[in-house]
């Protein structure tokens, strides 16, 4: 099982990495601007190393403006993580423009994802332009009326037998349910927002449970 932590808000990283249950982190445009950052202004290589310096052996971040400045900030993002000794991933939207990019972006090196993913055919530019993850939006596909377990499970007979695979970064996610009926299914790999990753960390009976343990201390 492998679980990235999906947030740009530091102080969620600072609180929730050092419990040891992410390998790394993975933000975006609209997640930095919800925790007050200025995307075009955003210093990577000290995310990176705060990243870093609190557990994440990756760090994936996403391109965004014009797509002819895609290349020369995805090279200056793998540069950012190969100073601070952790590995970038370039995450790429699965729009026709982005797409066309991508074989430069992938000549550079580096590990790149394909975002955004709605359908079960984009496994086909996914695994075409040899793309090392995908992420599907599942809690985005359910709620705009596409049977998001339909389609992963066709993604995942896809990528089965066919060299090496592109994973499935499930993403998206609005609930530890959806993420237990999709473990069900067969998937293993999840990125999940500070709310659900404590979500995982609590639980009434096993707190009622710790709680009647402790409370035998000292009674004899």
């Amino acid at each position: 099982m492998t679980l990235y932590l999906d947030t740009a808000d530091r102080d969620a990283w600072a609180d929730l990495m050092p419990v040891g249950l992410f390998r790394g982190i993975t933000t975006n445009p609209l997640l930095a601007a919800r925790a007050g950052l200025d995307y075009p202004k955003i210093d990577w290589a000290g995310m990176a190393a705060l990243a870093r310096d609190l557990g994440a052996t990756e760090l994936h971040a996403q391109v965004y403006g014009p797509t002819e400045g895609y290349v020369d900030w995805a090279g200056a993002l793998y540069e950012a993580g190969h100073r601070a000794g952790i590995e970038t991933v370039v995450k790429i939207p699965l729009v026709a423009a982005a797409i066309r990019e991508t074989p430069a972006i992938k000549a550079l090196g580096g590990r790149i994802l394909m975002t955004a993913c709605y359908d079960a055919k984009q496994m086909f530019v996914a695994r075409a332009l040899q793309a090392d993850f995908i992420a599907p939006y599942f809690g985005r596909m359910a709620e705009a009326g596409i049977d998001a377990m339909a389609h992963l499970a066709t993604m995942a007979r896809m990528n089965a037998g066919l060299g090496k695979p592109c994973t499935i970064l499930i993403a998206s996610l609005r609930s530890t349910d959806q993420m237990v009926a999709l473990a069900d299914a067969g998937h293993d790999c999840f990125t999940i927002s500070p709310d659900i990753a404590r979500g995982l960390l609590s639980s009434e009976h096993s707190i009622a449970a710790h709680e009647a343990f402790e409370a035998t201390i000292g009674r004899g």
